[in-house]
């Protein structure tokens, strides 16, 4: 801090010296999500295909179509192609999010506990979400819906914006970088390339 003194003179032509502290400012920056000393891989994926809300079915109890189940399962034999193991899994407690991540789990040989986190429900703010991610380990998978998990990618990556996902689609960001995601169609990893 650099101090200055400064004389001042009044209107009745009387002077005065005051002392000034110049405190250091604060540039204003976009809000970021904190930064770890570990590299954290998160797996950002939609749930899959599930049947429509009708009457005596609410959101919240909506589940995987047989094309959802089906979709899923071929996403989850491909990470496990690509040697993805999760340190944890954690999942939006809608019934599509939770059944997509059960399968997921099953087919990359997880074995642990999948975890309900209620942040992960529609209308969470993601920041909320990505404070809960470091404590978790190194490689996550977040299983949820949009718009909320392209929310999710922009916080992460530090970006006005993140492609929306496709149901059943899987988008890597490592330590705010993205890496690349698998197209739920095809099945094929591709780089991830944000605008």
């Amino acid at each position: 801090m650099a101090e200055t003194a400064r004389e001042a003179t009044h209107s009745d032509g009387s002077t005065s010296r005051a002392r000034f502290i110049a405190l250091p400012t604060r540039r204003l920056t976009p809000q970021r999500p904190p930064r770890t000393l570990i590299c954290v891989q998160v797996y950002i994926i939609r749930h899959g295909h599930a049947i429509d809300e009708g009457p005596g079915l609410s959101d919240e109890h909506r589940y995987l179509t047989k094309k959802g189940r089906k979709v899923v399962r071929e996403v989850g034999r491909v990470l496990r192609d690509l040697g993805v193991e999760f340190d944890a899994i954690l999942t939006s407690p809608l019934v599509r999010a939770t059944q997509t991540a059960e399968l997921i789990g099953e087919r990359t040989d997880y074995v642990d506990v999948i975890e309900a986190l209620p942040a992960l429900a529609p209308g969470i703010p993601p920041r909320i979400v990505a404070n809960e991610l470091p404590s978790r380990g190194g490689r996550i998978a977040v299983v949820g819906h949009e718009p909320g998990l392209s929310m999710l990618g922009a916080y992460l990556t530090g970006r006005p914006a993140f492609p929306p996902l496709r149901k059943a689609q899987v988008s890597v960001v490592e330590d705010g970088r993205p890496l690349w995601f698998i197209h739920p169609d095809t099945l094929e990893k591709d780089r991830l390339i944000l605008a």
